[in-house]
């Protein structure tokens, strides 16, 4: 009853009849953070909803470097396991839990049925692809226009907003997601500690910039 009243919070507007389905078919999973839940490459048989916690998606090279797209919310759903399991493609990306996470996953086969069966589902899935579609436009647009230190500057800025302003990220992570050197990422926020945007800790920094 209470996974069934959280769907309902963090996923309205659904069919009542779609919400018994989803309770039917879906399975809950905790995953700790840190843990892996999609690799490039995987054969995808399920979409995510997201309960509880924040996921965090990478695009991922041939030579194993990752780059920093978006995150996933509680009352989100993962747009590539949607595209992928509704074309039955293999995943492109790689997805973090960076908290721990509660997700409920739903079995490829129910997506064409739903999709035609249930007109929530299907606004659903269309608002999902344009809300991820935004973000990485937004992505896309801090690359080509900003130098490095904007860059940063906006990337942690989404960092504090998801995570709140304590960050548990090396500089070496930060660098990853960025796609920069470890070297240039400490030389900026050194420079912001200096400039009283943050304060750096091991492993760790907190934002202070009103």
């Amino acid at each position: 009853m209470e996974e069934h009243n959280t769907l309902r919070q963090l996923f309205p507007g659904l069919e009542e009849e779609l919400y018994n389905e989803i309770d039917q078919h879906g399975e809950v999973r905790q995953v700790p953070a840190g843990i892996t839940l999609l690799r490039k490459g995987q054969t995808i048989r399920s979409t995510m909803l997201i309960l509880e916690g924040i996921v965090k998606l990478y695009q991922e090279d041939e030579e194993g470097d990752e780059f920093f797209m978006y995150y996933i919310e509680p009352g989100e759903a993962c747009a590539v396991s949607m595209v992928c399991t509704y074309r039955q493609e293999n995943s492109q990306v790689l997805a973090k839990a960076m908290t721990d996470v509660t997700v409920l996953t739903i079995p490829i086969q129910y997506m064409d049925e739903w999709l035609g069966k249930y007109k929530s589902w299907h606004y659903f899935v269309l608002r999902t692809w344009r809300s991820r579609y935004e973000e990485l436009l937004n992505t896309i647009n801090a690359i080509a226009f900003k130098n490095m230190d904007e860059r940063l500057e906006f990337y942690i800025k989404g960092q504090v907003e998801k995570l709140g302003r304590h960050i548990k990220l090396t500089h070496q992570e930060i660098a990853t997601d960025l796609n920069s050197s470890r070297e240039v990422i400490s030389r900026l926020m050194k420079k912001m500690e200096k400039d009283g945007w943050l304060i750096i800790h091991r492993n760790s920094f907190e934002w202070i910039k009103p």
